[in-house]
């Protein structure tokens, strides 16, 4: 063993030590717990190449889309708590929510569903609040919904975020006229009454409309639909979906899912621009699921090894997924029309016990970091035709940013992630390789130890993330350059002693980045070379 490694080795365990200290973690082992006497690197590094000079896509900014469906608590109370509440809030929005969303710079918002989008009807949420009708939420709980958030209320929540608003039509159940309708409420510019209806309202300007959906999830609580009725259906409410020039939203249409290339395929071969007919792209969604077995998908925290390393390598499973949607549309879209747009995804547990099975509350770990993570490096090797996605979901849902308890807020190890990847939006992706890449083994299982992504900032910095899905060992990384002088580095790393660690309202700081220890990344004869705790996310500016 080499100086080198000496070194490293040392940096890695008083980093890690200042780390857990600084998080207020635990050495205590347990069936959850990588103890400290494994972070040891491999022998040998882990090799990236970045060429500087061979500059891939723009990663859209959409690819950190958000998702906010009126289900459980994601929209009320998790945010919406209105004008009344003794809770701090701007016109409704709670104050402390908006503050935190606005700090991980979310860039765009999906709403109102999900599955509530198809039974969802627009006029019901405008006008006078105490005047809009109460409907039940039957998808979500078979709770009542009031309808306190609307179209205009929304709109203000994307104004408040500075976000882009991607706004999803009922198919399902609604018709071509309500739908067309709703779109001239939203982006007229002259004198109809759907705009002097929007102008009483209190918006005099249309809503500026980033995206618009056709239906969500056709195939199944959108219409249980076969493609080939969808399409027809697409070609129908598309064909009256008119805005002015200024104001036309992109169209996307409802795709697949999971390992079915079908919808993609179909919907790119038989839906045509015509008679001012938009098509931009198309939907495709994907959840992680821990055992891959819908009826018991597992705990979000009090997990073992075997569900670490499986909800890790199902979420891998993202990148053959999209690889095998994008050979269609490469087949039926040669010019690179269509986008491809993954606006349902991230990890989906068993329900905290409790909790209402239809609000799907989960806590959110360490292990939903990496997932993350791995997700957004996957993303950013697609973006020539990977537009947007938005995770499920923003508040209180699935793999939430943020949970909320009344008055009280915390923020998940999944929004420190999104945080730490603020520099990757509207970058310049540049393409790596990597080599000397050690499995992570667990029996049977395997998966790759280091996952990587490299970009241009828009400040014209170089940031490269990494995560090492290993949970009991550091990996030790060495960066070539090719093309770039460095000077300067600084680095955030994310990590904990146990693979569940999360934040709890007692403790809601337990989990959450620091800075990189100097002696873990150090650079000599032109290459960065870095440690890597063990279950960790790093992200690294080079200047």
């Amino acid at each position: 063993m080499n100086s080198f490694h000496q070194k490293i080795i040392a940096a890695t365990i008083i980093s890690t030590l200042s780390t857990l200290s600084t998080l207020g973690g635990s050495f205590s082992a347990s069936a959850t717990t990588a103890t400290t006497a494994a972070q040891t690197p491999q022998k040998a590094a882990v090799q990236i190449t970045i060429d500087t000079k061979k500059t891939g896509p723009v990663i859209n900014k959409n690819i950190y889309g958000q998702f906010a469906e009126h289900l459980g608590t994601g929209v009320y109370e998790g945010m919406w708590v209105g004008p009344e509440s003794p809770i701090p809030n701007t016109r409704g929005w709670r104050n402390d929510v908006i503050g935190a969303l606005k700090k991980m710079h979310v860039p765009l918002v999906r709403w109102p569903g999900g599955c509530f989008a198809d039974e969802y009807h627009w006029r019901d949420g405008i006008g006078a609040r105490e005047q809009r009708p109460v409907k039940m939420n039957t998808n979500w709980g078979n709770v009542e919904e009031r309808n306190a958030v609307g179209t205009h209320e929304f709109f203000d929540l994307a104004d408040q975020l500075g976000a882009d608003t991607y706004v999803n039509g009922n198919l399902g159940s609604g018709t071509p006229q309500e739908m067309a309708e709703w779109m001239e409420y939203l982006t007229g510019d002259g004198k109809s009454s759907l705009a002097e209806l929007r102008r009483k309202h209190g918006r005099d300007k249309p809503f500026k409309v980033d995206f618009f959906g056709v239906g969500n999830e056709a195939w199944g609580c959108g219409g249980n639909m076969t493609v080939q009725h969808y399409t027809s259906l697409y070609n129908q409410y598309a064909s009256f979906l008119k805005a002015p020039k200024d104001y036309m939203p992109k169209i996307i249409a409802s795709g697949g899912h999971d390992d079915d290339t079908t919808w993609t395929d179909y919907l790119s071969k038989n839906i045509h621009e015509q008679w001012n007919m938009r098509f931009d792209g198309l939907s495709f969604h994907y959840y992680t699921v821990p055992t891959g077995v819908w009826e018991k998908k597992g705990a979000a925290t009090g997990f073992a090894e075997d569900q670490w390393i499986s909800t890790l390598k199902n979420t891998l499973r993202m990148d053959s997924l999209i690889k095998n949607n994008l050979a269609k549309l490469v087949k039926n879209d040669p010019q690179n029309k269509l986008s491809f747009n993954v606006d349902e995804w991230g990890t989906w547990y068993d329900v905290e016990p409790g909790t209402n099975a239809g609000f799907l509350y989960q806590q959110n770990s360490l292990r939903d970091a990496l997932v993350a993570a791995l997700n957004f490096n996957i993303f950013h090797s697609h973006a020539e035709r990977v537009k947007m996605t938005n995770i499920a979901q923003m508040v209180n849902v699935l793999q939430a940013m943020i949970l909320t308890e009344k008055d009280k807020m915390l923020l998940t190890p999944t929004y420190h992630v999104f945080e730490m990847y603020v520099p990757f939006q509207n970058a310049q992706f540049l393409p790596l390789t990597i080599k000397n890449n050690p499995d992570y083994r667990l029996g049977k299982t395997s998966i790759p130890t280091i996952s990587a992504s490299s970009a241009r900032a828009v400040d014209g910095k170089l940031v490269l993330s990494l995560v090492n899905t290993n949970p009991n060992q550091a990996a030790e990384v060495e960066v070539n350059l090719t093309g770039e002088k460095i000077s300067k580095l600084t680095g955030r790393v994310l990590t904990a002693t146990a693979m569940d660690a999360h934040n709890t309202f007692a403790n809601p700081a337990a989990v959450q980045p620091v800075v990189l220890n100097a002696n873990a990344m150090q650079l000599k004869e032109g290459k960065l070379q870095l440690s890597i705790p063990a279950k960790s996310v790093v992200v690294v500016r080079l200047e």
